[in-house]
């Protein structure tokens, strides 16, 4: 394995039961070997580009992709040229060009610490890693300056390929809405004056009171519609301030300024949250789970994601020590595993043996859950509502995949898992919100709410056992990102009038 040097703060701790992808690895290798020489980077990066889709592993394609548009740059930057022995250095002339070999240092370390990422195996660090993903801004601010319009946002990353639930904006009534929107301005206000701050307790309390106030505005705005826009911001907003030790506080001041702006079109009259706005929201939510896994008292975060599709590990508690002797033993771990059980290759992932014969037997029982609740629902008569409890038993056995795919390395048959489970989770929210207009009156603002095209949801269940009956045979994991197309297109087309008022499920 090759020797990475880099010292990047990785987040997550390393995987290493988790997939390889030698031939990524390598030309990762000879990327950088190039960029020392001077010669051509952008074959090597292209084959690692390739490679890393092949493999399922988008999140890192995408940095290396984004690596190859840089990669000029890099080429084109000054390098030093150190005078011949017994001449002084040349002096600095009017016509020389900008020094841009600071550009040259940073593709060298986005470079180094994608290859040193890759060692880790952890597809969910690949993707929400702030680390990995302050690399790829750097490259794309620098490619920006030649192309006017180039931008990355965070959630462009870390939900790439994945299709997203829509959100609703149920209407209020006039006066609760407005006054909510006052008390939520006037609070809002020293939450962005704390910039300014220098963090005495007078102006943290006066913030800590803000913020308060601002969440119990989203309490007060969010309905029983399981994909309330508000019912996600409150969860969001809640995070982001556990983690501010973290991450700063300057992402929880934009999203609640976000949100102020949001609540002003909501009483202009919009009743479907931007999907910008709601994939900001989940991103961020949904950061600090895949880095560190969650706990008994994040169960209804844990549900709530699950709402959205994504799917995250509990977190097996440890003191700070007994992380780090994981982290510092991750590659004898990993050397150790590989001699242990004999590897298999899957295209271009190459997988750990044991951890391969158990990703299938939790897929086969999976997959055994799923093809009951589906045969189920195909034989009820037409018009039949669907039983809530069984889809969401299917979305459960979905979800099981999925995360299993993600600790092998198989992100297509990942992605493709969570999103079929994301499908029969709007099926279920549907169902109950169905069964609660047919037995009362619908609650102010309430809008009809539709489950996925079921043939879709059918189509998705036979591509998935199919992906698994190619990866039971030890042949490569073909690309489904057409499949998840088509059921994110279900998803959202299912909600021409989204998100009905609808009381928890009492399944979960």
């Amino acid at each position: 394995m090759t020797d990475h040097s880099s010292s990047a703060p990785f987040e997550a701790l390393p995987n290493p039961r988790g997939g390889h992808v030698p031939f990524a690895h390598a030309a990762l290798a000879q990327a950088s070997q190039a960029l020392d020489e001077q010669r051509d980077v952008a074959r090597p990066l292209r084959q690692a580009v390739r490679t890393l889709c092949d493999a399922g592993w988008l999140a890192a394609a995408r940095f290396a992709d984004t690596l190859l548009l840089a990669s000029p740059l890099a080429l084109a930057a000054n390098v030093p040229t150190p005078p011949p022995p017994g001449m002084p250095p040349r002096p600095a002339h009017d016509h020389d060009g900008p020094d841009d070999s600071r550009f040259r240092e940073v593709f060298r370390d986005a470079l180094t610490d994608l290859a040193a990422a890759l060692d880790r195996h952890n597809l969910r660090e690949l993707a929400c890693s702030p680390t990995l993903y302050a690399h790829q801004r750097r490259l794309v601010e620098a490619l920006a300056e030649h192309a006017p319009g180039v931008s990355l946002a965070y959630e462009d990353v870390a939900l790439h390929g994945r299709p997203i639930a829509v959100a609703a904006l149920h209407a209020q009534p006039t006066q609760r809405l407005a006054q909510a929107r006052a008390r939520f301005e006037t609070a809002l206000l020293p939450v962005l004056k704390l910039r300014q701050s220098n963090g005495n307790r007078a102006s943290d309390a006066l913030a800590q009171a803000a913020f308060g106030e601002m969440d119990a505005c989203f309490a007060e705005l969010t309905s029983d519609d399981p994909y309330d826009c508000w019912r996600l911001a409150g969860a969001c907003a809640r995070v982001l301030q556990r983690s501010t030790a973290l991450w700063g506080d300057q992402d929880a001041r934009r999203f609640y300024a976000r949100c102020n702006l949001l609540m002003a079109e909501q009483a202009r009259g919009l009743r479907v949250a931007p999907q910008s706005f709601v994939r900001t929201s989940l991103a961020l939510l949904w950061r600090d789970y895949a880095l560190f896994g969650a706990a008994a008292e994040d169960t209804a975060d844990v549900e709530l994601l699950h709402d959205y599709g994504l799917t995250v590990d509990w977190h097996v508690a440890g003191t700070q020590d007994s992380e780090a002797l994981w982290e510092a033993e991750s590659a004898q771990a990993d050397a150790l595993a590989s001699r242990v059980a004999p590897m298999r290759d899957l295209g271009a992932l190459v997988v750990n043996g044991n951890a391969y014969e158990d990703f299938l037997q939790t897929a086969d029982a999976a997959m055994l859950a799923l093809g009951t609740q589906a045969r189920a629902v195909s034989l009820q008569p037409a018009g039949t509502p669907t039983d809530p409890a069984a889809a969401l038993v299917a979305a459960e056995a979905a979800y099981r995949i999925g995360a299993a795919a993600w600790a092998l390395g198989l992100g297509h048959v990942g992605l493709l898992a969570d999103a079929l489970g994301l499908a029969w989770r709007c099926t279920a929210h549907a169902a109950v919100a169905a069964g609660n207009r047919a037995g009362s009156t619908p609650a102010y603002g309430a809008q009809p709410s539709n489950a996925p095209d079921f043939d879709a949801i059918e189509q998705a269940n036979e591509a998935l056992r199919a992906m698994l009956h190619k990866v039971a045979a030890g042949v490569a994991q073909p690309d489904a990102s057409a499949t998840v197309r088509l059921l994110g297109a279900a998803i959202s087309g299912a909600a021409g009038g989204v998100g009905a008022p609808a009381a928890p499920l009492a399944a979960r």
